[in-house]
C-alpha cells in the first residue's frame, strides 16, 4: 500500500502539517513539514524539507478559510509527491471521551462523537472537527484516522481517574482523561533506545510548553497524569491556571457576576504565565524579562510542578527517571535546572553542563534518578498510527 501519511494538527487561525514515509525499518521519518498560518486574516502557506530547507512561502487569498487552506496543502503536497499519492489523513484531535482509547478510522459517526466532546475541549476540537469535514469535501475517497490525546490514558486504574462525586455524574463520563497522550507515547516508544536503563522504571515525564501537563509512566503506560476532565488542570501553563480551587469559581459567579463565557475567556486565555506576568505568555519573553512580575510567573511555574512531581512519585511508589519534552522543556536550560533542584530529595542531581549543552542526559554520573532530554514528534506518532491502521484494513478486507 502506498506508505506517504498527511498529518494534519487544525488551530483557529493555522493548521499545521506534515508528510511521513515508512521506510525499510519501518520509521516515519517526516518528508516535510509546514503551517498555512493566519488564517482569516494574511493566510500564508510555508513548508520546509526534512533538512530544514524552505520548500514553498506563498500567500493566499486573504479570503482563505481553512477549507480553502487544506486545499491549498493538499495541493501542494500532491505537487510534492510526484506520482505517488497520499494513503491516508491522520488528525490530531485532542478529545476521545469515554469511547476512543485507540485511534479510530473516522465516518460519520465518528465524527458525531467526536462533536459532542467539543464542550470538553473548546480551544481545539472545533478545529478538529471543521478540518476532517474540510478534507472530506476536498478528498471524500482519502481516508481519514482520528488519533486522541487522551487516548495514552485509558488504561489508567480506575482510582487515577475518579472525581469524588456522585456516581450518577461518573457515569456520564465526568472523569479525568488526561492529554499530551500521543507525545507521552512517543517519547515512551523512544525511550528504551535512549534510557533502556530506566524506561521500564519508574519515569516522570514533563510535557512543557504553551500548554503543559506531566505524566506518571510505569512500564510504558501512563499511570497518573495532572489535566484531568479538561486540559485546564494541573500545572500553570501559558494562559491557563492550572488547578484551581473550584470554589474560586463559585465565588466569581456570585460576586463578581462572570457567567460560563466570561468563566471560559479567563480560564483559557487570561490566566496562567500572561495573568500572572502582564507581560506574556510565552517563556522565553518571561525568562529575558526583567519585570519582577515576570520572574514571579516562571517561580510560580517551577514551583507547581515541582508539587506535582512529588504527586506522581507517590503514585508510582518512587522516582527512577525525569524526563523533559515539548518547547520548553526541550529549550530552556533555566527551567530544567530549576525543576532538578527542586527534584533533589527524589534523587535527581542535575549536570549543569550537560544541561546548558541540551546532552540527552542531563543528569549527573551517581544520581539516584537520572534527567533526560527526550524531543517529541506527535506528528510521527499520528503517522505510525495512521498507517497501521489502514494496514490492518487492508488486511482484513
Amino acid at each position: 500500500m502506498p506508505s506517504a501519511i498527511l498529518v494534519l494538527n487544525a488551530g483557529s487561525s493555522s493548521v499545521k502539517f506534515s508528510l511521513h514515509d515508512r521506510d525499510a525499518a519501518g520509521s516515519f521519518g517526516a518528508r516535510l513539514r509546514g503551517q498555512v498560518e493566519g488564517i482569516g486574516v494574511a493566510p500564508r502557506l510555508e513548508a520546509r524539507d526534512e533538512a530544514g530547507r524552505d520548500l514553498v512561502r506563498r500567500a493566499l487569498d486573504r479570503s482563505a478559510d481553512q477549507e480553502a487552506a487544506i486545499a491549498c496543502l493538499l495541493d501542494f503536497v500532491s505537487e510534492h509527491l510526484g506520482p505517488s499519492h497520499i494513503a491516508a489523513v491522520g488528525h490530531r484531535v485532542v478529545h476521545g471521551g469515554i469511547r476512543f482509547g485507540s485511534p479510530v478510522r473516522i465516518d460519520d459517526a465518528v465524527i458525531a462523537e467526536i462533536e459532542r466532546l467539543v464542550p470538553l475541549a473548546p480551544l481545539h476540537q472545533p478545529h478538529h472537527v471543521a478540518a476532517i469535514h474540510a478534507v472530506a469535501r476536498i478528498a471524500p475517497a482519502l481516508p481519514q484516522v482520528a488519533c486522541f490525546d487522551t487516548s495514552f490514558h485509558h488504561g489508567q486504574p480506575p482510582l487515577a481517574r475518579a472525581f469524588a462525586l456522585p456516581r450518577a455524574l461518573s457515569a456520564t463520563g465526568v472523569r479525568r482523561y488526561g492529554f499530551h497522550g500521543l507525545s507521552y507515547e512517543y517519547v515512551a516508544s523512544v525511550l528504551p533506545e535512549i534510557a533502556p536503563g530506566v524506561a521500564r522504571g519508574r519515569v516522570v515525564v514533563a510535557h512543557l510548553g504553551n500548554g503543559a501537563s506531566l505524566c506518571a509512566i510505569h512500564e510504558g503506560r501512563s499511570v497518573a497524569t495532572t489535566m484531568g476532565f479538561t486540559a485546564l488542570d494541573g500545572l500553570v501553563m501559558g494562559t491557563r491556571p492550572g488547578a484551581l480551587d473550584p470554589g474560586v469559581l463559585l465565588y466569581l459567579m456570585d460576586e463578581h457576576a462572570m457567567d460560563s463565557r466570561a468563566l471560559s475567556r479567563l480560564l483559557y486565555h487570561e490566566s496562567g504565565l500572561l495573568g500572572v506576568s502582564g507581560v506574556s505568555s510565552d517563556m522565553r519573553v518571561l525568562l529575558a524579562s526583567d519585570a519582577p512580575e515576570a520572574q514571579e510567573a516562571v517561580d510560580l511555574f517551577v514551583y507547581r510542578i515541582g508539587r506535582e512531581i512529588g504527586s506522581l512519585a507517590a503514585a508510582l511508589g518512587g522516582l527512577d527517571a525525569l524526563v523533559f519534552t515539548a518547547g520548553i522543556g526541550e529549550n530552556a536550560a533555566p527551567i530544567r535546572a530549576a525543576v532538578c533542584r527542586g527534584a533533589e530529595w527524589l534523587g535527581v542531581t542535575l549536570d549543569a553542563d550537560a544541561n546548558a549543552r541540551a546532552a540527552p542526559c542531563i543528569s549527573a554520573a551517581g544520581s539516584r534518578a537520572s534527567a533526560w532530554i527526550v524531543p517529541t514528534d506527535e506528528n510521527r506518532m499520528i503517522a505510525r498510527h495512521t498507517y497501521a491502521l489502514l494496514a490492518a484494513s487492508d488486511a482484513a478486507g
